[in-house]
């Protein structure tokens, strides 16, 4: 189990690199870069999706509450192999098609009260940054071209696969190219990845550069976009658990393959959310949307509030019956904390207990207590519905002054200002 009662005073963060919690330290003093993995917007974000733009949003508004500046990367995927396909399925233009779903997840992100991020670029708007990777992995000897196609090698790599923790003694003999942007399944792909599709006749997403005429690679798409915006060396990449197979030591090992410098001090993955035990997809037909739930009668905070309380780096299994009581706790736990803050029914003239003292002074120390410990807003709003509980005693056995509940309303202000379900 991930949670447990051990608290940390410094802010902790589990680093996928090392498989260790690790005390957090910016490169820079109180500025923080981040890249999150945005979504491919040729198909909409579902619940499962926005669980790891939550565990994202969360860790961006916890590390502000400390005090940090955060410049945040999440981008938009607009031109890989799967959404170009769709596009000529739907007979659609691609630039049609990936406007409509980036327009439904602003909307979403709205709703679920996601920060916008300091940048959102797309895929479409960075391939010169593209290029610039492909060229100076060409030039050293990194990558290689082949019947049209740019590929990486990754045993020019040194390190290639240390994400993952890839045993590249296991590398087969034999080359083998792997020409699309993406493959099913949670494996690896042992042989050398594409970085550039040249373009054949016909085809009608392509650019004209000094590549040639052709279109990056999902797995560069990344690399480009973070660079461009963020440079060479930043604090945090998060994403899904998925990222973890292929996508991640791929991006890892083009941006360092140019700089010859590490990239991420910090790897944070999300694990998946299923669905009555069943991973989320099109052929089982339980693909979850937030429009789903908000049409049962259920509002986004209550969605945001179930997502964000498990912790993000454990499985979440998303039942009705789970759900609904994640949606109780939450409404009960709001009608304390407006009775707690209610100073029309405080006793100004009360003698407060040394206790209840004891609990308004420690309410933010306590939440910051839990966070610390890799994001634990379980046991921050656990701590918090329990001190809140006992503090609503207080206040009915007129042991709160009004000053009390005006400190009390600003103090879990400030922690609303991370979790964003509390106040509306």
């Amino acid at each position: 189990m991930i949670y447990n009662i051990c608290k940390f005073s410094t802010f902790n963060l589990y680093n996928t690199m090392t498989r260790m919690k690790e005390p957090f330290k910016a490169r820079e003093d109180k500025k923080v870069k981040i890249f999150t993995c945005g979504p491919s917007i040729y198909q909409r974000a579902h619940i499962g999706n926005y669980r790891t733009f939550l565990f994202e949003d969360i860790l961006v508004r916890y590390l502000e509450h400390l005090g940090y500046k955060v410049e945040r990367v999440l981008n938009f995927t607009d031109v890989e192999d799967k959404a170009v396909e769709e596009a000529q399925k739907q007979e659609r233009d691609i630039k049609e098609l990936t406007e409509d779903v980036a327009t439904k997840f602003n909307e979403d992100i709205t709703l679920l009260r996601i920060k916008q991020p300091t940048h959102n670029p797309r895929s479409s708007t960075t391939v010169d940054q593209a290029v610039k990777l492909i060229r100076e992995l060409l030039k050293k000897e990194i990558a290689y071209w082949y019947e049209g196609n740019i590929y990486f090698d990754p045993l020019k790599f040194n390190g290639f696969g240390k994400l993952y923790g890839l045993d590249m003694s296991l590398w087969p003999k034999k080359k083998k190219r792997f020409k699309k942007d993406t493959y099913p399944g949670m494996r690896w792909n042992l042989g050398d990845f594409i970085l550039w599709h040249g373009c054949q006749e016909g085809e009608k997403v392509c650019w004209d550069e000094e590549l040639g005429s052709g279109r990056p690679s999902w797995n560069v798409q990344d690399p480009a976009m973070v660079t461009k915006y963020l440079g060479y060396k930043i604090d945090i990449c998060c994403g899904g658990i998925d990222n973890l197979y292929r996508h991640h030591d791929y991006n890892l090992a083009i941006v360092e393959g140019v700089s010859g410098e590490t990239f991420a001090n910090y790897w944070l993955h999300g694990a998946h959310l299923f669905v009555y035990g069943k991973k989320m997809s099109k052929s089982t037909g339980n693909i979850l949307y937030l429009e789903d739930l908000l049409k049962d009668g259920y509002k986004a905070e209550h969605v945001r509030f179930y997502l964000i309380y498990s912790h993000y780096r454990e499985r979440l299994n998303f039942t009705k019956n789970q759900f609904k009581k994640a949606v109780k706790m939450l409404d009960e736990f709001k009608k304390l904390v407006m009775e707690l803050i209610d100073r029309t029914s405080c006793n100004s003239d009360a003698e407060i207990d040394p206790k209840a003292i004891e609990l308004i002074v420690e309410l933010i120390p306590s939440f910051n207590e839990c966070m610390n410990n890799d994001l634990d807003v379980r046991c921050a709003f656990d701590d918090m519905l329990e001190t809140t509980a006992k503090l609503v005693k207080y206040k009915q056995d007129g042991k709160l002054r009004n000053t009390d509940c005006k400190i009390l309303e600003r103090d879990l202000r400030e922690i609303d200002s991370v979790l964003q379900v509390i106040f509306e």
